[in-house]
C-alpha cells in the first residue's frame, strides 16, 4: 500500500512538472515575441498577423524576456528603450527578421529642390522636419575638441547613402567642387529666431538631379539610445543603424552614438552595420551630468569626472560588461566605438572597423577606431581595423586589458596606450601600419605579435593617473608615467619595425625570444643618459626609486638578411597575408607565456591574469590553434613549414 502510494505520487509530481514547463507565462516559459512591419499599425497587438508599425510601439510594451522582431524596410525613428531585461537569461531582444534588411535611420528625405546654378541646388526645410532638434543649428563642441576655426555642425547631407562635405558660406557652395559635393545651410537661431522659421539648405549634386535621387539629411541625434540608467540587458541584432546627427563624445561628457548603451549593463550589440555619423558609432560611455564638458583641454581634471562616476555607480555590478561583436562599423568621423568608464569589463570582438576620421574637418584628442577611457578588464579581440586615424586608443586606466588577435593595417597608428599603469596584454596581433604602437604607460606586455611598424615612447609624462585594485574600479592611488616597464616576448619583427626608443627607457625593459628580420631595428646600443633634472619638481621624489637600466635582450634571433616580405592582399572573400616564415626559428627555445612569466605590473602591483582572475596562458595562436607548449613559435602563428605562405587572416 505504501509503495503504491509513493508510485502514484511520483507520477502526479512528474505530470505537474511537465505541465509547469509547458504552461505559458510560468517561470520556465519564453517571453512574448512582438513583430514590427512598415505595413503595420501601432494600434495593433504586435502579433505576426497584426504587427506594429514602429519599433517604439513594440519597445513600449516589451517586458524582460520578450523579443521584438522587425521586418524588412526603412524605419525613420529614434528608438529610446524605456526598460531593459533583468539578467543575461531574461533580456529584451531587438532583432531584424532573419534574412531581411532592416534599416533604422536618423535621416529624413528631402525633395522639392530648386537649381540655383552649376550643380548647386536649394531646398527650404520646414521646422517640423526637425522636431525639437535642428542639427543645422547645432555646432560640434565639447572637451578636447578642436574646431580648426570652422563652424562644424552635427548635420549631414547624403546623396544615395554617401555624404556630402560641409562648407561655410554660400559662395563656397556655389563654387564647383573638385570631388565630392558640398553643402551649406542657414538655420534659425534657437535663442533669437521664431521656432517655426525654416532652414535654407544649399547643396551640390554633381551631374544629377536631386529630385530624382535619394537625398537625405540627418535630423535625429541618435538612432538607438536610452535616456536613463537602469536599462540593462538589451540585445540589438542584425540591423543597419545609420545617419545620426551625433555630437562630440568626450570622456568628460555623456557619450551618445548612433547606438548607445548609456551607463547601463550587459548590452549585446551584434551583427549590425553601423555607419555614417559625424562623431561616434557605438557609445559605451558615461552618463549625462550637469558638469559635462567642464574640462576645456585640461586632461588632469578628468580625475573629477572619475570621482563623480564612482559615486554614480562605476562598478562591475552596475555598469559595463557589454559585448560588441561581429559588427561592420564605418564612416564615423570621431570614433567607431567610444567609451568613457562605461566600457569597463566589456568584450569587443570580431568587428570590422574602417574609415574613421578620414575627412578631417575638425580635430581633437578622441579620434580612433576604438577609443576607451577606463578599459578595466576589457578584451578587444579578433577585430579588423584599417583606414582609421588611429586603430585602438586606450586612454587612462587600461588595467587588466587584453588586446589580442586583431588585424591592424593602413592606420595612422595601430595602438596607443596612454598614461596607464597596467597590467595590459597585447598578444597575437598583426600590426602592419607604418606606426605600430605608441606608449606613455607602464606594465604592458607585447607577446607573439607580428609587428611591421615603429614604436614610439614618451620618456616621461608627469600626469598623475589612477590605478585600481585588480579586477575592480576601486582606485588605489594616482601615479605619474615614467617610460619602460614593458615586455617584448616571442614577437616577430619585420621590415619597418623599430623598437630602438626603448634603449632609453627609465624603467626596466625586457626582450626575450623575439625574431628580427630584414629592416627591423632593435633596442640595443649605448643608452642615452638622462638626469632627474628633466623631471618636474613635483614628480622628482616619485622618480628617485627608479634606476636607469639598459634594455636587456635575451634569446634574440637576428636575421638581418631574411626578408619576411609581409604583404596584405585584399580580396573579395577576405584578407590574405603573404609572408615568408622559417621553421629553423624553432631551434631557438622559447617558453610558453603565462601569468608566472609575466609577473605583476610594478606600479599597480596587479598580476597579469584573465579578467575572471584565472591564470593567463598564451597557449593558442592568432587562429585559436594550440601552440607547442614546449617551444611556441615566434609571432602570431604556429609555424608549420618553411617558405613563402599565403595565409587568410580575415573572412570578409
Amino acid at each position: 500500500m505504501k509503495a503504491s502510494f509513493i508510485k502514484k505520487m511520483v507520477a502526479v509530481f512528474c505530470t505537474v512538472c511537465v505541465c509547469m514547463c509547458l504552461a505559458p507565462g510560468l517561470a520556465f516559459a519564453k517571453g512574448k515575441e512582438y513583430h514590427v512591419s512598415v505595413n503595420g499599425n501601432d494600434a495593433n497587438d504586435g502579433s505576426a498577423t497584426k504587427p506594429f508599425k514602429t519599433i517604439m510601439a513594440a519597445a513600449n510594451v516589451a517586458m524582460p524576456g520578450d523579443v521584438i522582431t522587425v521586418h524588412a524596410g526603412v524605419y525613420r525613428e529614434q528608438v529610446t528603450p524605456p526598460r531593459g531585461g533583468n539578467s543575461e537569461n531574461e533580456r529584451i531582444v531587438y532583432q531584424a527578421a532573419k534574412g531581411e534588411e532592416v534599416v533604422i535611420t536618423g535621416a529624413e528625405p528631402v525633395k522639392n529642390w530648386e537649381k540655383v546654378g552649376n550643380d548647386t541646388w536649394k531646398a527650404i526645410l520646414p521646422a517640423k522636419i526637425f522636431g525639437d532638434y535642428n542639427p543645422f543649428a547645432d555646432l560640434v563642441h565639447g572637451d578636447y575638441f578642436v574646431s580648426m576655426d570652422r563652424p562644424n555642425h552635427t548635420a549631414s547631407v547624403y546623396l544615395n547613402g554617401d555624404w556630402l562635405r560641409e562648407v561655410y558660406s554660400e559662395k563656397q557652395v556655389l563654387t564647383p567642387a573638385e570631388s565630392v559635393g558640398n553643402w551649406f545651410a542657414i538655420a534659425p537661431n534657437k535663442d533669437k529666431d521664431d521656432a517655426n522659421a525654416p532652414t535654407t539648405l544649399w547643396a551640390q549634386f554633381k551631374g544629377v538631379d536631386p529630385n530624382k535621387e535619394n537625398v537625405e539629411i540627418a535630423v535625429r541625434p541618435t538612432v538607438f539610445s536610452p535616456t536613463k540608467t537602469g536599462i540593462n540587458y538589451i540585445t540589438v541584432r542584425g540591423f543597419k543603424l545609420t545617419q545620426a546627427a551625433t555630437n562630440w563624445a568626450p570622456p568628460t561628457a555623456g557619450q551618445i552614438g548612433i547606438i548607445s548603451a548609456y551607463w547601463n549593463k550587459g548590452w549585446i550589440i551584434e551583427n549590425n552595420e553601423i555607419s555614417y555619423t559625424l562623431c561616434a558609432g557605438v557609445a559605451l560611455g558615461k552618463y549625462r551630468d550637469q558638469g559635462d564638458n567642464f574640462a576645456g583641454n585640461n586632461s588632469q581634471v578628468y580625475t573629477t569626472t572619475i570621482d563623480k562616476a564612482l559615486k554614480n555607480g562605476w562598478n562591475k555590478e552596475t555598469v559595463g560588461s557589454h559585448i560588441v561583436r561581429n559588427n561592420h562599423i564605418h564612416h564615423c568621423e570621431q570614433t567607431g566605438i567610444v567609451g568613457s568608464l562605461g566600457c569597463s569589463f566589456s568584450r569587443i570582438e570580431n568587428n570590422q572597423i574602417h574609415d574613421i576620421h578620414v575627412r578631417k574637418l575638425f580635430g581633437g584628442w578622441e579620434q580612433a577606431g576604438i577609443k576607451f577611457h577606463g578599459a578595466v578588464d576589457v578584451v578587444i579581440s579578433g577585430n579588423h581595423i584599417y583606414n582609421t586615424v588611429l586603430g585602438i586608443w586606450l586612454d587612462w586606466m587600461a588595467q587588466g586589458t587584453q588586446v589580442k588577435s586583431n588585424l591592424l593595417h593602413d592606420n595612422g597608428g595601430d595602438l596607443f596606450i596612454e598614461v596607464s599603469h597596467g597590467p595590459a596584454l597585447v598578444s597575437n596581433n598583426i600590426s602592419l601600419s607604418k606606426n605600430s604602437m605608441s606608449l606613455n604607460s607602464q606594465g604592458i606586455a607585447f607577446v607573439h605579435n607580428l609587428i611591421g611598424g615603429k614604436f614610439s615612447m614618451v620618456f616621461y609624462d608627469s600626469r598623475l593617473t589612477p590605478y585600481h585594485l585588480a579586477h575592480s574600479t576601486n582606485i588605489v592611488a594616482l601615479h605619474d608615467n615614467p617610460s619602460g616597464e614593458t615586455q617584448f616576448i616571442n614577437n616577430l619583427f619585420v621590415n619597418g619595425s623599430d623598437v630602438s626608443q626603448y634603449s632609453t627607457a627609465l624603467l626596466p625593459v625586457k626582450f626575450d625570444g623575439n625574431v628580427y628580420t630584414k629592416g627591423s631595428v632593435r633596442a640595443i646600443g649605448v643608452k642615452e643618459k638622462r638626469g632627474m633634472g628633466e623631471m618636474k619638481k613635483d614628480a622628482a621624489e616619485t622618480m628617485k626609486k627608479y634606476k636607469e637600466q639598459e634594455a636587456i635582450e635575451s634569446n634574440a634571433l637576428v636575421k638581418n638578411e631574411f626578408d619576411a616580405a609581409d604583404t596584405l592582399l585584399l580580396q573579395k572573400n577576405g584578407v590574405y597575408l603573404e609572408i615568408v616564415l622559417d621553421k629553423s626559428w624553432l631551434t631557438q627555445n622559447r617558453k610558453l607565456v603565462t601569468s608566472s612569466v609575466l609577473g605583476k605590473s610594478s606600479i599597480s602591483n596587479a598580476p597579469f591574469e584573465n579578467p575572471d582572475g584565472s591564470v593567463l596562458k598564451i597557449e593558442t595562436d592568432y587562429f585559436g590553434n594550440k601552440r607547442n607548449a614546449a617551444n611556441p613559435s615566434p609571432g602570431p602563428f604556429e609555424i608549420l613549414k618553411t617558405g613563402k605562405q599565403t595565409i587568410k587572416v580575415w573572412n570578409k
